[in-house]
């Protein structure tokens, strides 16, 4: 099992995640293809223990545990996984220290991609 970043994570990419991860399975795309993979960090789900460390420190809520992914976001699945095919286009996300979203920022951004859980 692994734990999945959803696009609760798009043009948001804060990087606490990276920060606690303990096997650096927390990628960014350094590629051009931005349709197929948007603006977001990515789980390789091979790498990844399923410590479940990287999910309480997203302030976006963005990261599930693979089998607790909402029905909405079930295609970013497929999109963590697709990583393991490229990852010459990819690289271990660095920690950047950025300001906490609001709370009122977190739930709008949940209602821009149609989650009200």
């Amino acid at each position: 099992m692994t734990y999945i970043i959803t696009r609760l994570c798009r043009d948001c990419v804060d990087t606490g995640c990276v920060a606690v991860c303990p096997v650096d399975c927390i990628y960014e795309y350094t590629g051009s293809d931005r349709e197929q993979f948007p603006n977001q960090l990515y789980i390789h789900p091979d790498e990844c223990i399923d410590c479940g460390a990287c999910e309480p420190e997203c302030p976006w809520q963005a990261i599930f545990e693979e089998v607790a992914v909402p029905d909405v976001f079930q295609e970013d699945i497929p999109l963590n996984y697709a990583i393991k095919d490229r990852m010459e286009e990819f690289k271990v996300a660095q920690h950047q220290k950025k300001p906490h979203p609001t709370a009122e920022e977190v739930a709008a951004n949940k209602q821009k991609w149609g989650w009200t859980g």
